[in-house]
């Protein structure tokens, strides 16, 4: 099917005009992210850019959604565009293991108040670290306190317990901190049609059978590249399915966890590697004998989810096929889609 037969096929699904999804603030946020990317500007990154490429290394740390697709995203492009940046990510107790003196650091925190995120920054900041930055979404936090510099998001403060439209933009910043070691207006940073991409992807129709056997799911498995997409929707798919799930990294799906899945569960596959998609069938669909589903730019031999193809911003693309399938899920689920009963905004919350 081309993309344009694949523009004339769809109809609007996730629609804020209809009380169904309009009535959620995590799905007006969701669909906030589509007018971010397309007002976003790279530019805003270049100063701490040079700064960056002197110190010719980065460290992105945070907690949760704050790091996951942000940071992962940022650390495959530069890998793949074999930039002369030494890029890497972990959790906020773990840097604080590691010696980070010859470092740029983010710390990325919506709230600026995460207790990790803040004791890292705090350590550091008291070791003499001068190259320490904070990417928040508030103003006047502890954790602006201790960073040299903090950017703001311009998203705000998000409503729903689940962050989605400040993934976006963390995701876009740093994005664009690669951009601009790239030579800045030499180039443009994405397609000019990568908003309109992501937008049909989020509001795309899906097959009602895919939504019901990911209804009766047990667990539900997200397998991907680790660049965070399928590891974001997998956190996602806990904070809104309330279901149990699973982030399978690379070909970990088809690595010894078949021995404990079950018929019932289901596998969603986030960019299929092409070489491993009749592994995936003989161990999961003929083994296992459970769904496999595809999101993907192209036809798979599993169900579909296609999206249009936004070259280098696919990452971002499936991310927001992920967040419609797992509204619909939740929706046909009848849960409370902007409150979990356990998860909390803020996971742990610096006090002092």
């Amino acid at each position: 099917m081309t993309e344009g037969a694949l523009d004339a096929e769809r109809k609007d699904a996730m629609n804020l005009k209809q009380d169904r999804y309009g009535r959620y603030a995590l799905v007006r946020e969701m669909m906030d992210a589509i007018g971010l990317m397309r007002r976003y500007d790279p530019a805003q990154s270049a100063e701490v850019s040079a700064a960056i490429k002197k110190a010719g290394r980065l460290m992105l740390t945070g907690e949760g959604s704050s790091r996951i697709f942000p940071a992962k995203n940022a650390v495959t492009k530069a890998l793949t565009l074999g930039l002369d940046l030494s890029i890497a990510t972990d959790g906020c107790r773990q840097c604080a293991n590691y010696d980070l003196s010859r470092f740029a650091v983010f710390c990325a925190s919506n709230s600026g108040k995460t207790k990790e995120a803040v004791l890292l920054a705090r350590k550091l900041a008291e070791g003499g670290h001068r190259r320490l930055f904070a990417l928040c979404a508030n103003d006047g936090t502890p954790l602006e306190a201790v960073c040299t510099k903090t950017f703001l998001l311009t998203c705000g403060w998000e409503q729903a317990v689940a962050a989605t439209k400040s993934v976006i933009e963390q995701a876009l910043f740093y994005q664009s901190i690669l951009w601009n070691l790239r030579g800045g207006s030499a180039q443009t940073p994405w397609p000019a049609d990568a908003a309109e991409k992501m937008e049909q992807a989020l509001t795309m129709p899906i097959d009602p059978a895919i939504i019901a056997a990911a209804v009766q799911a047990p667990t539900l498995y997200f397998a991907g590249y680790n660049d965070g997409v399928a590891e974001e929707l997998t956190l996602k798919a806990n904070e809104i399915t309330r279901k149990k799930s699973d982030y399978l990294e690379g070909t970990y799906a088809v690595h010894g966890i078949e021995e404990v899945m079950e018929p019932s569960d289901v596998v969603f596959v986030i960019d299929p590697i092409k070489e491993e998609i009749e592994k995936f069938s003989q161990v999961l669909e003929k083994g296992v004998g459970l769904a496999v589903i595809a999101v993907s730019t192209d036809e798979t031999p599993f169900p579909t989810l296609r999206v249009p193809d936004a070259g280098e911003m696919n990452p971002f693309v499936f991310l927001c096929a992920g967040w419609n399938l797992l509204i619909e899920i939740g929706l046909a689920l009848g849960i409370n889609l902007d409150q979990p009963a356990r998860a909390r905004k803020v996971g742990n919350e610096f006090k002092g």
